[in-house]
């Protein structure tokens, strides 16, 4: 059995603006690795990221379970 919310978010990363916000994330990743010594980390690119793929699933998912 597959779990409808899964493949619900893996078509919502696919999205325009899912793929903005995920592009956000890995370049903020790579800033903050490539450092030794930062104090920035990416919690608000993460949560930017998140809020925008459960928004999507938001409208998608119950079309699915039905």
């Amino acid at each position: 059995m597959v779990d409808p919310l899964e493949t619900v978010r893996q078509k919502c990363e696919q999205a325009a603006h899912c793929v903005h916000t995920r592009e956000r994330l890995d370049a903020c990743e790579s800033r903050v690795s490539s450092r030794s010594n930062t104090e920035e980390d990416c919690t608000e690119e993460l949560f930017e990221f998140l809020h925008a793929r459960d928004h999507c699933v938001s409208h998608r998912l119950f079309r699915a379970v039905k």
